[in-house]
């Protein structure tokens, strides 16, 4: 099947998948470990069931050994499960491989271009890979050069390309086919916080004109700022899965801290504690929080919220009523840190499957 026939079948069975740009349902995948797999086995994938929806951003969490790349590899056609269905655009991956890779672009930890060809000559070469005529391949490779601002290095030998060059160039080389779906697994590891904002930003572009990404990270701020649903997956096992938002709520709540003011402190200078300000103030903070207030040091009390930022509005205004001055309110909120190590602290990583 030819590259233009490939993307003719997955058209059309992509009209009839309008929802889910891949669908992996009940997939399993188990490896021997040792010589000859001599050992005992370990099971990557454990009946996994995952739906990305069509022009978002889908980003695979865990630690090593979590099967995040088995998964990967399983969608980009590299591995064929034990047990279970990939479906890519509509298109049954285990039944017709050839018509996936087609419809997708994939981009690997490492940059997988030749060193000693130049920018432009390592694009035409996967371009004329993925079935393009050499003519056709040459102006695919320029635009996509243009597109990554790679034009001012587009004749020199890859290896004079610096960390974040590279990566732009392999990004480069996932897209030149226009897929349906992008695989990017861990694109910006090794990057700098500038380079890793250009592949930010890239990605943004392809997802905003309507490509599907599937991505894994080990940069807990990259699914934040890029994915619209994480997936938090360990031992093969999907842990939990939603938008950055939702996972924190389930992570931990929001702590309130505030700061009252000094003359409601015993023993500050020049003030004397309010008859029973200690008790006000504990009392007052319980009503709009999830629990007791814990009081941290002389001036400061703490207390689990549900209202986030605005519950420091409301701290202030009921405390104020009360008759107790408040200095300083602050909320801090979970972070997908926060999540990952809650839904992974008590579990045992795998060492030899990723």
């Amino acid at each position: 099947m030819t590259a233009s026939e490939a993307a003719a079948t997955a058209a059309a069975a992509a009209a009839d998948s309008t929802t889910n740009a891949l669908e992996l349902r009940g997939v399993t995948k188990t490896f021997g470990s040792g010589s000859f797999g001599s050992r005992q086995s370990v099971r990557a994938l454990d009946g996994l069931d995952l739906q990305v929806g069509s022009g978002t951003v889908h980003a695979l969490l865990g630690p090593n050994g979590a099967g995040k790349t088995t998964t990967v590899r399983a969608v980009a056609t590299l591995m064929r499960p034990d047990e279970g269905s990939v479906t890519v655009c509509g298109i049954d991956a285990l039944a017709d491989p050839d018509a996936v890779r087609a419809v997708i672009g994939v981009s690997g930890q490492y940059a997988a271009v030749d060193p000693t060809l130049t920018g432009f000559e390592n694009l035409r070469l996967v371009a004329q890979l993925y079935g393009h005529p050499r003519r056709e391949a040459r102006d695919r490779a320029r635009a996509m050069i243009e597109q990554l601002d790679l034009s001012a290095a587009a004749d020199r030998p890859m290896r004079t390309y610096s960390g974040g060059m590279r990566r732009r160039l392999d990004l480069a080389g996932a897209l030149i086919n226009d897929p349906q779906l992008i695989i990017l697994d861990e694109p910006t590891t090794g990057l700098d916080p500038r380079g890793r904002r250009q592949i930010w930003e890239v990605i943004a572009e392809q997802v905003a004109t309507g490509t599907t990404v599937l991505l894994t990270t080990q940069y807990l701020e990259e699914a934040d700022e890029l994915a619209d649903e994480i997936t938090v997956i360990d031992h093969g096992r999907i842990c939990a899965q939603g938008s950055a938002s939702e996972l924190k709520e389930t992570a931990a709540s929001a702590i309130l801290t505030v700061e009252v003011a000094p003359r409601h402190v015993r023993g500050a200078a020049g003030a004397t504690e309010i008859d029973g300000t200690t008790e006000i103030i504990a009392t007052t903070l319980a009503e709009i929080g999830l629990g007791m207030p814990e009081r941290v040091d002389e001036t400061h009390w703490s207390v689990p919220v549900a209202d986030g930022t605005r519950s420091a509005v409301s701290a202030v205004q009921v405390c104020n009523e009360v008759g107790v001055e408040i200095v300083d309110a602050v909320v801090a909120t979970p972070t997908l840190d926060d999540v990952f190590l809650r839904l992974t602290a008590d579990r045992k990583e795998l060492s030899n499957v990723r």
